[in-house]
């Protein structure tokens, strides 16, 4: 089968509005993740709290992933992600409240996150319908170059405009990048009835628990999930960008910098990628994992800023396949059961980045962080073999 292409996805009215709405609301929230990092730091100088307040934008996702995500299942898709963008404007406005303590901003912080869970796995669940196919594989492709461009911009710009401008002023441009997404939903985006079921939808906690059941028993999905989660590995070095920076004498555009390596790398990736034929991709998947983190152990010789940047970018680059194993886990899924399925995968994919970056940020409170990157490396070269090596064994046989 012939790969689709990026001017029949954009022929496609709809998938225009959502990848509006996507551009903005990315970008804004990259940007006050830096803030967040760089005002911890800042006012600790510890890189343990500076990786906590990071951790926080994905640990909340315990809670809202399996709990908040099988809302998409049961009310109109578009209709919630319109209300989370609506509550994320307002949540993240009051961040913006000058001389909020920390442990404030740390919660309203958390809020925001939950909201993300609902909004992920509706948005999802609804672009299925919307296109479908390899189209469907190309547009979630458009998606995730444009997260990491957005990531890019944020990132890149974000820790200058903090330097000169504030972490309140970066804040209310998030706000606002929330608020012009809900706007563009509400303005070119259809709302869809529900998927049709045989039988009386299900309760809440029988939903959650159908949904784990899906994903653990079939070892296809559940291969899909683990290789997924080996981005707790990579990821974890974004916990450490502003002491690292510290290390190799950076200021605040030296975080922006190094942050923006990996998402630079994933955009060229996934670009790439997709020119490869739809099998192809998914054969990729294994050996991309493993490339995925074995730059980061070149960290163990302590390079300087710039030898590092090309290491974690060659790590993003590696890094695209998860564009093949997000498309194959969401079109192996029944629709009916799609929110609240991504919704669990994303739960792991999130908490294992929050794990990841909580740990490295321990670990180098009592060693160097380059030490610490190249450690990461070395453990998740190990888990993406093993991942791999089961995917390919679950696929060449029946699943179950």
């Amino acid at each position: 089968m012939e790969p689709a292409t990026y001017g029949e996805v954009f022929a496609v009215a709809e998938f225009r509005w959502l990848w509006f709405a996507q551009l903005g609301s990315v970008a804004g929230d990259q940007l006050a993740r830096v803030a967040l990092a760089v005002l911890v730091f800042d006012r600790t100088g510890s890189a343990g709290l500076s990786a906590v307040t990071y951790a926080l934008t994905f640990l909340p996702d315990i809670v809202g992933g399996p709990l908040l995500a099988g809302l998409a299942d049961r009310y109109p898709r578009r209709r919630l992600m319109i209300l989370c963008d609506i509550g994320r404007t307002l949540l993240v406005a009051a961040m913006a409240l000058p001389g909020a303590p920390l442990w404030v901003l740390c919660v309203l912080l958390v809020a925001v996150q939950l909201l993300a869970s609902p909004f992920q796995s509706a948005r999802a669940a609804l672009l299925p319908s919307i296109l479908t196919g390899d189209k469907f594989v190309l547009a979630s492709s458009v998606s995730n170059i444009t997260a990491q461009a957005a990531q890019l911009a944020g990132f890149v710009t974000g820790g200058t405009l903090v330097a000169a401008f504030g972490a309140g002023n970066a804040l209310l441009v998030d706000a606002a990048t929330f608020a012009l997404s809900a706007l563009l939903l509400l303005a070119g985006v259809q709302e869809r009835p529900l998927p049709a079921v045989n039988e009386a939808r299900k309760g809440w906690w029988a939903s959650l628990s159908t949904g784990a059941r899906l994903v653990w028993t079939d070892r296809t999905l559940r291969y899909l999930v683990a290789l997924a989660c080996v981005a707790g590995f990579y990821v974890s070095i974004e916990g450490l960008a502003a002491p690292y920076a510290a290390s190799v004498g950076g200021g605040p555009a030296a975080v922006g910098i190094l942050l923006a390596a990996n998402p630079a790398g994933q955009m060229v990736g996934m670009l790439l990628l997709t020119r490869a034929a739809p099998q192809r991709r998914l054969t990729l998947m294994g050996p991309l994992a493993v490339g995925s983190c074995a730059p980061l152990i070149g960290c163990i010789v302590q390079p300087g800023l710039w030898v590092t940047v090309a290491l974690w970018m060659l790590s993003g680059l590696c890094a695209s396949y998860q564009l093949a194993a997000s498309a194959a886990f969401v079109l192996n899924v029944p629709d009916a059961q799609r929110g609240q399925a991504f919704g669990l995968a994303r739960t792991a994919l999130i908490v294992s980045q929050g794990i990841g970056v909580l740990a490295a940020g321990a670990a180098a409170d009592r060693w160097a962080p380059a030490s610490v990157v190249a450690a990461a490396g070395v453990f998740g070269v190990l888990v993406a073999a093993g991942a791999a090596y089961g995917y390919a064994h679950a696929t060449r046989q029946p699943a179950g």
